[in-house]
């Protein structure tokens, strides 16, 4: 027989008790109420609840209150809170506290089901996490990922823990760690993967045209809008809507994100209607989303409503053990591209990309390595065919003063030190395009076309 899942009612309103109590059984669940909060903490925190939903607003122990303790005693239970009061401050201080939703009252019935049975798939998700993390950990690589370090057996377990249920998820990490490949292996591995997955890079879209290329338009919304046109957020109804870089969303912009994740309907630019759209959305930025929210950049209440799961990609130098698999990887790739026989990287050179510490991560390893494949000549990737920013840890290649006795290829040598002082300009400047060009003493568009030209990947501005 299988059993039903116990859901735990706290309100010190008997309506409000006996209507979730009646309902709940109804849908098939377990229900246990409390009027007081105390008397709820102790049974909750055995272990016999598998959703709890509060109140906020009671005598002697509040909702925030109980649900900080609840979720010292049991960090994993789910809690959705519900109060009378509307308040930003309040629910983003119960989305601090680890809730996992809040409404308001009055709230739809239909809506607050749904959130129970996302819930009630989450916390089971949840239980199933360490053995997934066991036998993912056994995994070469997972969804188009190579690696079998911890972080990455971490990234798989959570990204294996989400795709069964609908919640929003942001992603973070710096650039080049493969933001984009989690949002997408997300999408493929769940429910959605016959439907579209729709990727919106926040930054590359002109401020003017983002809310008519997210939400759509009408005919006639602003010169040139000659006809309606469906925005992007439609357009992966039923599947998954990825918008990376969200932190250059436009503060007038974000408040129009945060009013879809809250009703999920769409009014195009220029319309009156309100158009329903089911997506699961997923976030990413390569920035400290915290210190954007605490500088003004970015709103504190759509930053929670988006982190309800949170997914951070390592960088590569944290993950070095990965770096002999995904150089396999790439030299098998580029060799059929470009109709080489090498069989493998030499020991010397294997040893000099595991001691480089990447601040293009994996987008870095893979231009290195496709650079070694058409440079080199025998069956073996060598040092001679690595960049010499490798060979000399990012210092001069050679003394440019002098000709070594053998020669040099002179073109070559200019170039791989160039590339190699960009680079820790780059560092220097903390991936800033335009700081590192002032380092320099380049033009903004100068530092563009050489990072274009050398393949060299940076965080932008």
């Amino acid at each position: 027989m299988i059993s039903k899942e116990k859901i735990v009612v706290v309100d010190d309103e008997k309506d409000m008790r006996d209507f979730f109590e009646i309902m709940l059984r109804k849908e098939g669940y377990e229900a246990k109420t409390f009027a007081s909060a105390r008397a709820a903490l102790e049974y909750c925190s055995g272990g016999r609840a598998d959703i709890v939903i509060s109140d906020i607003k009671m005598p002697d122990m509040g909702g925030l209150e109980f649900l900080k303790a609840l979720k010292e005693a049991e960090p994993e239970l789910p809690v959705i809170m519900i109060t009378a009061y509307a308040s930003v401050d309040t629910a983003i201080e119960a989305m601090k506290a680890g809730a996992y939703d809040y409404f308001t009252k009055p709230f739809k019935v239909e809506e607050i089901r749904l959130n129970i049975k996302n819930a009630i798939g989450f916390r089971r998700l949840k239980r199933e996490n360490q053995a997934l993390k066991r036998d993912l950990k056994s995994k070469l690589g997972f969804a188009n990922f190579i690696g079998t370090s911890q972080s990455m057996a971490d990234v798989y377990s959570l990204i294996m823990s989400v795709v069964k249920t609908s919640a929003n998820v942001f992603i973070t990490g710096e650039s080049g760690t493969g933001k984009e490949l989690a949002a997408r292996a997300i999408h493929y591995e769940s429910g959605r993967k016959d439907s579209p997955f729709v990727a919106v890079n926040c930054g590359a879209i002109p401020e003017n045209l983002l809310e008519s290329e997210l939400f759509g338009h009408q005919k006639g919304a602003f010169t040139g809008a000659v006809s309606s046109r469906e925005g992007l957020a439609e357009q992966a109804g039923g599947g998954t809507l990825f918008l990376d870089e969200i932190t250059e969303l436009p503060l007038h912009l974000q408040v129009k994100l945060l009013r879809f994740i809250q009703e999920r309907v769409v009014r195009r630019v220029g319309g009156t209607a309100d158009i329903p759209v089911d997506l699961r959305l997923i976030a990413a930025s390569n920035k400290d989303v915290e210190k954007e929210v605490k500088a003004g950049k970015f709103r504190e209440d759509l930053f929670y409503r988006l982190n309800v799961i949170r997914i951070d990609m390592p960088p590569l130098r944290k993950r070095k053990e990965d770096i002999p698999l995904i150089a396999a990887h790439f030299v098998e790739k580029y060799c059929a591209a470009h109709g080489k026989e090498i069989k493998r990287i030499s020991e010397d050179a294997l040893r000099l990309l595991v001691d480089h510490d990447y601040s293009g991560n994996v987008r870095e390893l893979e231009n290195i390595i496709e650079r070694a494949i058409a440079l080199e000549a025998s069956g073996v990737i060598t040092p001679a065919s690595l960049p010499d920013y490798l060979i000399n840890n990012m210092d001069m290649p050679v003394n440019l003063k002098t000709v070594p006795p053998g020669g040099i290829d002179l073109e070559k040598t200019v170039e791989d030190f160039e590339k190699a002082i960009i680079i820790d300009a780059l560092k220097k400047s903390g991936g800033i395009r335009k700081k590192a060009a002032e380092l320099l003493g380049l033009s903004f568009r100068s530092i563009r076309y050489k990072l274009s030209k050398y393949g060299i990947s940076d965080d932008g501005d």
